[in-house]
């Protein structure tokens, strides 16, 4: 398969937390330029071991682009390091973004081709960002690794709790991975091939493959999975879970037999190199594939999943018998907890629950109080809720300056504020905005949340009102007219779209062309069931049932408002996001 190889150019970027990883980039040969593959590596790997792909699969009218993740190749950091698999997602978000930029392209000319940990990677971000590339191409991803040493699993993470950070290194040999005697010897002798993997990224890595795997019906990108027959790394089983629920018409998996675990560097690689072109060639044919959302809140495994959680276990089953016993003990010791009791008495979710939440002090009756209450407060849904109002803290400062650098006015509404803390822990220090409303259709928030404003001295820029969330005319007749809207913690608690839709109509009537929209969403959670068959809603105590929403799916609803999404951020767990909009022009 020799190749005349394909120049490149090296050069770096940066991450938003300062780290600048490498990256090589074959321009186009000939054309316009206009499309655009974006490739990641496997594990242990480095971009130069993606060479023969660009010189393989010729395409001279395509750019490519590769990057060496953080802590591999010629990146940064300590080998086989990242501070998390969540942080590593971010990378792909920030350099596929970049790469746009850089060749002068529209997301919906990029096209991404994934091996491994990197296929594991980039599926993560497409079900967690939602990105708008034109489709992917998946290589053996590493769902689920093979551990050959019984409960590996288990004993890394007893000796992660003990040790805290240490590496593992692969046990994996060239010939494992592939046929060719030249990839083989490369592997084997490449400097550059990083053998250690830290273990928080080892866990991480099966966690988030787990989540994704599940909830592959989140994903609805055109995609392709390439699955090695005789893969002597990965699971087959789980890449065939996950292609099963996506959700995609255009789709395709192929299996092929005999082939190790570097898919595009077997002997035979031509045949997965055919399949690969042929596909790629079919996506630059067509239009961009666009998903229909219109009934995604009726027609949806989310929405059965939804319905499902209306139908409790059966009383004297095993399941049954745990909710009831779980229920049974918050409602009576666990009302010892000052934040059980809270939320009890004002619904799980209401703005009081929030508001202590954020405060993450435990408080109860006694030490058994306090310690339950502690318990209950590092439950992984209120450790996300906390991550999620650093994240919109942020957020909101990133929509200020840009409304600052765009000549606007900072004329501010949050619709459904609680006792809007996160809202005033933002912008308290701008001495140039000039108004912050917040509404709240509670009057026991508006309350509280008016102490708020008057205790920290802001009643000269901010104000209080009751106010219907959901109700257009109230929102586009909004006066003064705001150029940064808030929604936090909302969406999530109502499972008919039609409420979203008009809540985001009247915003953006609202709003004026280059005002911003900041927006949380939660694509997923691990504790449906204990919610809705344990905790009560602010909604006259009813039980706290959730239809979560694909990032996807909260995207389109904004984006058929009249707003365009143009930065995201999301917890290390995968449940809660923050995004931020731009209004475009109208009409």
């Amino acid at each position: 398969m020799s190749q005349e190889a394909r120049l490149f150019q090296e050069n770096t970027f940066v991450t938003s937390d300062g780290e600048s990883l490498y990256f090589r980039h074959w321009p186009a040969m000939k054309g316009n330029g206009k499309k655009v593959i974006v490739l990641f590596h496997r594990g242990h790997e480095h971009s130069g071991r993606l060479q023969h792909i660009v010189d393989e699969l010729v395409m001279p009218d395509t750019h490519f682009y590769a990057w060496d993740a953080r802590g591999h190749g010629q990146s940064p950091g300590d080998r086989g390091y990242s501070p998390g698999l969540a942080r590593s997602v971010l990378d792909v978000d920030e350099f596929v973004s970049f790469v746009a930029k850089d060749a002068q392209v529209s997301l919906e000319d990029i096209v991404v081709i994934a091996q491994s940990v990197g296929a594991v990677l980039v599926s993560t971000w497409v079900h967690d960002y939602a990105p708008k590339i034109r489709g992917m191409v998946l290589a053996s991803p590493a769902f689920k690794v093979k551990l050959y040493v019984p409960f590996a699993r288990t004993g890394l993470g007893l000796m992660q709790r003990l040790r805290g950070l240490f590496y593992v290194n692969s046990y994996v040999k060239g010939k494992f991975l592939s046929h060719d005697p030249e990839r083989v010897a490369s592997f084997e002798q490449d400097k550059l091939i990083t053998r250690a993997i830290a273990v928080n990224i080892l866990l991480d890595l099966y966690k988030t493959a787990e989540r994704i795997v599940s909830d592959s019906a989140a994903i609805t990108l055109p995609t392709q999975l390439l699955i090695s027959g005789d893969d002597f790394v990965v699971h087959a089983k789980p890449q065939k879970q996950f292609y099963a629920g996506l959700r995609s018409v255009i789709k395709e998996q192929h299996i092929l037999p005999g082939f190790y675990h570097d898919t595009l560097g077997e002997k035979d690689r031509a045949l997965a190199f055919d399949k690969m072109k042929t596909f790629i060639d079919k996506l630059y044919a067509v239009q961009p594939y666009t998903f229909d959302y219109s009934h995604e809140d009726q027609w949806s495994p989310s929405g059965d999943a939804y319905r499902e959680l209306q139908a409790p276990p059966k009383a004297h089953s095993l399941e049954g018998m745990f909710y009831s016993s779980l229920n049974y003990g918050m409602k009576t010791i666990g009302r010892l907890s000052k934040g059980m009791r809270l939320g009890y008495e004002t619904g799980f979710d209401s703005g009081s629950t929030l508001d202590y939440v954020y405060r993450n002090y435990a408080e109860g009756k006694g030490i058994l109080g306090r310690m339950i209450d502690r318990h209950y407060l590092n439950s992984i849904g209120w450790q996300g809720i906390r991550v999620r109002k650093v994240n919109i803290q942020q957020v909101i400062e990133q929509a200020v300056t840009r409304l600052k650098e765009s000549d606007m006015p900072v004329r501010v509404v949050d619709i459904a504020a609680g006792h809007g803390r996160y809202v005033l822990d933002a912008l308290e220090k701008h001495q140039d905005i000039e108004s912050i409303l917040l509404r709240d259709y509670s009057d026991l928030n508006v309350e509280k949340g008016q102490a708020l404003i008057e205790g920290r001295r802001l009643s000269h820029l901010a104000q209080f009102k009751k106010g219907n969330a959901f109700d257009y005319d109230s929102l586009a007749t909004l006066d003064p007219a705001p150029t940064l809207g808030i929604v936090s913690g909302l969406y999530e608690l109502f499972p008919d779209n039609a409420l979203i839709k008009a809540s985001l109509a009247g915003l953006a009537a609202a709003i004026p062309p280059g005002g911003v929209l900041v927006y949380t969403g939660q694509p997923w959670h691990p504790q449906l069931k204990t919610i809705a068959y344990t905790l009560t809603s602010h909604q006259n105590g009813i039980p706290r049932m959730m239809r979560v929403r694909s990032q996807k799916e909260m995207d389109t609803l904004v984006e058929q408002a009249g707003f365009e999404k143009c930065h995201q951020a999301i917890d290390e767990f995968g449940i809660f996001t923050v995004s931020l909009a731009v209004r475009k022009q109208h009409g």
